[in-house]
Parts: C-alpha cells; sequence; structure tokens
C-alpha cells in the first residue's frame, strides 16, 4: 500500500469516529488527557517484568482506593457485566437460590445472568426512581431463608438512584449471605468501603467515573467468597475467579491477554486522584457535579426521577415536561454539540439523562445546562407547552 493511500484510509476513520460532542453520556465518557497520552505507548508483552510492574501497581492502588486488606482485587479484560456473571458462576451453587434486588434495568440484568446460568432468582423489586428499603431486604430474606447470596446495583445508570448499599449489605449479613455488588457507576464517584461494609463482589468497568475508555472490569472478592469459588464445580474458564487469583499470585498478570493500554489508563486515573487530594477530594469533586446539575435541572423547571436522598453522584435520570419525549430533548442537544444519554428501560421515553462521570470542567456543565435551558424552551413552543 503506497503511503498517500494509507493516509486517505486513516482520514476516512478519523471522519467517522473525530470528536463532535461536548460529552455527558451514561458511558462511555469522555477520558482524563494524561490516560489517553499513556495509552498511546507502543506495546509490549503482557508477560514481561515491565508489564507485571505497572499490573501489581494498579492493584495495590485499587485495593487502597477501594479499601480492601482482605481478599483480592482483579483485572479482568471484560466488561463489568463479565464480573457480573463471574459472582454467579463461582458463587452460586448450580439451581441456588439469589435473592435479586431491582430499582431499574441493570438490576433487570442480573436477574437475566442469574436465571441463564442456572440458578434461581427471588426478586425484590421497586418502581423507577426508588431505592431498596433495608426493611424490605430484612423481610425478603427472612421469607427466603435459602437463599445464597444478594445483589445489589449500588448506582443504578438507568435512573440515577444510589442505593443505600452499606445499609443494605448489613442485612444481608445479619442473614449471613454473600453480597454481591453492581457498582459499574458507582466504583470512582461513589464511596466503597470493601471490608467494612462486608462485601463479597463489587466489580466496575474502565469506561465510567474513573475516565478512562471500555474494555476493562475491575472487581474486588472477599476471601469468603475465594472459598466457596475454589470448591464451586463448573464456573467455567474465561471468567474463573480462582485462576485470576494464582495466575496475579504466580504471574502479576491475567489468565488471557489483559488490555494493556486500559490498565495503564486506570493506573493514571488513581495517580490523578492522588494528586487531586486523595479519594475524600475526588468523591467530593463528583457530588459538586452532581448538586450543579440536580439545581440547574430544577431551575430550568424540571425535576428528577430518584427519590430525594438516593440522588445519584455520577448520573441523573431527568423527567421530560408532559408532552415532550426523552429522545426529542436527547437530539436537540446533540445538535447544540452536547451528547447527553436517552432514556433507557421502562422509563425510556419520559426521561433523558445527565451523566456527569469522567473528564468535564465545571463551566462545562454551565455551559451544558443554559443550552438545556433553550431547547426545553423551544420544545414546549413548538407543541404549545406552557
Amino acid at each position: 500500500m503506497e503511503i498517500m493511500e494509507f493516509e486517505e484510509a486513516f482520514k476516512e476513520v478519523y471522519e467517522m469516529v473525530k470528536p463532535k460532542y461536548k460529552l455527558f453520556t451514561a458511558g462511555p465518557v469522555a477520558c482524563f488527557p494524561e490516560v489517553l497520552e499513556i495509552m498511546k505507548v507502543q506495546m509490549f508483552s503482557h508477560r514481561s517484568k515491565e508489564y507485571r510492574k505497572v499490573h501489581m501497581d494498579t492493584v495495590e492502588r485499587l485495593r487502597e482506593f477501594l479499601e480492601v486488606e482482605k481478599g483480592e482485587v482483579l483485572l479482568v479484560p471484560s466488561s463489568g457485566t463479565g464480573i457480573m456473571e463471574a459472582s454467579i458462576r463461582n458463587g452460586v451453587s448450580k439451581g441456588g437460590k439469589v435473592l435479586v434486588t431491582i430499582i431499574g434495568a441493570f438490576g433487570k440484568r442480573y436477574k437475566e445472568v442469574v436465571e441463564s446460568n442456572g440458578r434461581k432468582a427471588v426478586v425484590l423489586e421497586y418502581e423507577p426512581g426508588k431505592a431498596v428499603k433495608p426493611e424490605d431486604l430484612d423481610d425478603a430474606l427472612r421469607k427466603n431463608p435459602d437463599v445464597e447470596a444478594v445483589t445489589i446495583t449500588y448506582n443504578e445508570t438507568s435512573t440515577g438512584v444510589l442505593n443505600p448499599l452499606p445499609e443494605l449489605a448489613k442485612v444481608a449479613k445479619e442473614h449471613d449471605k454473600l453480597v454481591f455488588v453492581d457498582a459499574v457507576s458507582a466504583m470512582g464517584g461513589a464511596d466503597i468501603k470493601f471490608d467494612k461494609w462486608g462485601l463479597d463482589v463489587v466489580f466496575s468497568s474502565s469506561q465510567k467515573a474513573f475516565g478512562v475508555p471500555p474494555g476493562l472490569a475491575i472487581g474486588a472478592f472477599s476471601e469468603r467468597f475465594l472459598e466457596i469459588a475454589e470448591k464451586m464445580p463448573e464456573r467455567g474458564w474465561y471468567f474463573d475467579i480462582p485462576l485470576y487469583v494464582k495466575y496475579l499470585k504466580e504471574k502479576e498478570s491475567t489468565p488471557s491477554t489483559p488490555p494493556m493500554p486500559q490498565v495503564f489508563g486506570i493506573n493514571v486515573a488513581l495517580r490523578i486522584i492522588e494528586k487531586m487530594g486523595g479519594k475524600e477530594k475526588w468523591l467530593e469533586m463528583y457530588e459538586k457535579r452532581a448538586k450543579m446539575v440536580r439545581e440547574g435541572v430544577r431551575e430550568i423547571g424540571l425535576d428528577i426521577l430518584a427519590e430525594p436522598g438516593h440522588e445519584s453522584p455520577t448520573i441523573t435520570a431527568v423527567l421530560t415536561p408532559p408532552g415532550i419525549k426523552g429522545d426529542e430533548v436527547y437530539e436537540a442537544m446533540r445538535k447544540r454539540g452536547f451528547e447527553l444519554a436517552k432514556g433507557y428501560g421502562s422509563v425510556k421515553e419520559k426521561t433523558f439523562r445527565i451523566g456527569h462521570m469522567g473528564y468535564m470542567k465545571f463551566e462545562d456543565i454551565q455551559e451544558m445546562l443554559d443550552n438545556l435551558r433553550e431547547v426545553i424552551n423551544e420544545l414546549k413552543k413548538q407543541k404549545g407547552i406552557n
């Protein structure tokens, strides 16, 4: 191939993927410039001493961030849903029962994962916008004492609701159940104290609050879970958690090739957090973003889906005015250069979502809110809505 031909082919691809919007999505999100820079490095062997060093450094930084002293933190080449499946295949006996708490679309996904892997789901479900109540979980566990684990969506991406994870985990532990936490849109944006809260599995993905491209899953696993997993038959190969632990300890890597650029990116993201003043300051930043979005939305005259006291620090589901569909707001904002997130699941038509994850500045949020006000007013005018 001639050099000029290659350059033309490259230009064609770039035109398809070049940045066109300011991102306020549910993920993938805008990435930190420092993250993108480190991900450009030339590849080398994932079995080399150089890679092993960065892999273990990343794991140790995650252990500190998630407050894991016991158990293991693993990096898995998949989306977060991979570890969702691993939690069931490795931690629940075939035909065993799992109490699945559902407050939106991703709680429903956990139910599907439970059932597609030959286990039985006992459901505790709420209408969109509501969080799980500890007293309801206690009652459900009293009625179903034979469940082996409880699944909790820490932050429901489809509704913008943050569950009271410490209180729910406490109830589950009082009933001596394993606690599996989908923290995909929470990890990096909401606090996680793995040991203190008595969690058994917590997982997330690189493309959310850490502001790294997709392709890497992060999981923390308790000693109790790992003991159960060691004895679990037919747990598969790709998501065999004890196999990952073995490779971590013996080869300081993963059983199959890891997405090395994403690992480098997570490492840099954790160093950015450290440079900003540590976990507490970082989470304060996320809460400030969320508060700015919520207050801005209400000033426009809109309301949010999440019930008071359970608002997400990473994504806000906004209720549209009667007569206006969420997709209409999404498309109108896109024309102005802002990529929000469409409504999702059963609330798709009456909501749109504003993600506040990844790389963004407070002035970007204000600009987005100013444009949102104009869009809502224009749509109301078009439809004759007062």
